[in-house]
């Protein structure tokens, strides 16, 4: 029996919390767009050389995460990085942009595609951890290399992780783990038939818009302190 592909969204939605992949699952379409202010980070991610010659005052305009001088040091950095490894070319004139992929267990947009090899790359409006790539960005870079190596028939061993707003660029080998990752939340999202458990990392619930429909306790400050 033939499986629809599964959606970006809802693998990297579930590599985070299955139960809110459950809960955002059964939304109609138009409320999981992403928010208009998302695109428009995202849309620094094809400016990076304008941005770069910027002045400050402009820059500090843009939807940028950090002050405009730091910002522009730290894209700088990037650009130096990148360009000594021969990669600032390519993730800023990609083969092409948003293209959906469609593989043989995923399917999504990809934001940009990279030539020679081929590769895939996320961008997130998000900030990125202290090193490396948040597991729910890099289930969601994987799903996206799977399904480009599908389209292709060609093996992708790279993707690439994008953070416009913070000025920061990664990438990252799809290793064992990371493919193990993946296949976890695959099987995590095929497995949706009513909600899963609930997290106990509550800290995830505390911005999660389905906290009150999971039913899920919020500890206040007082009851940490011994209040109640």
């Amino acid at each position: 029996m033939t499986r629809t592909p599964v959606s970006f969204s809802d693998l990297r939605t579930a590599a985070y919390c299955p139960r809110k992949c459950y809960y955002q699952r059964r939304l109609p379409d138009e409320d999981r767009e992403p928010p208009p202010e998302v695109e428009s980070v995202r849309a620094l991610a094809t400016r990076y050389d304008d941005l770069l010659e910027s002045p400050l005052g402009a820059l500090a305009a843009e939807p940028i995460a950090v002050p405009a001088a730091r910002y522009r040091d730290r894209l700088g950095a990037t650009r130096e990085r990148l360009a000594d490894a021969g990669q600032w070319e390519r993730l800023c004139t990609p083969a092409d942009r948003a293209v959906f992929a469609t593989g043989r267990h995923c399917r999504g947009v990809v934001h940009k595609v990279l030539a020679e090899p081929l590769e895939p790359t996320l961008i997130s409006s998000g900030r990125p951890p202290e090193n490396g790539v948040w597991e729910p960005q890099s289930v969601h870079a994987v799903a996206a290399a799977k399904a480009l190596a599908w389209e292709h028939q060609e093996t992708v061993d790279r993707a690439w992780v994008e953070y416009p707003a913070y000025g920061v660029i990664r990438s990252f080998e799809l290793t064992t783990r990371r493919t193990a990752q993946y296949r976890s939340a695959l099987r995590a999202v095929r497995e949706l038939d009513g909600p899963p458990a609930r997290t106990t990392n509550r800290s995830k619930c505390e911005s999660c818009e389905f906290a009150a429909e999971c039913g899920v306790k919020m500890r206040t400050l007082r009851s940490l302190l011994g209040g109640e």
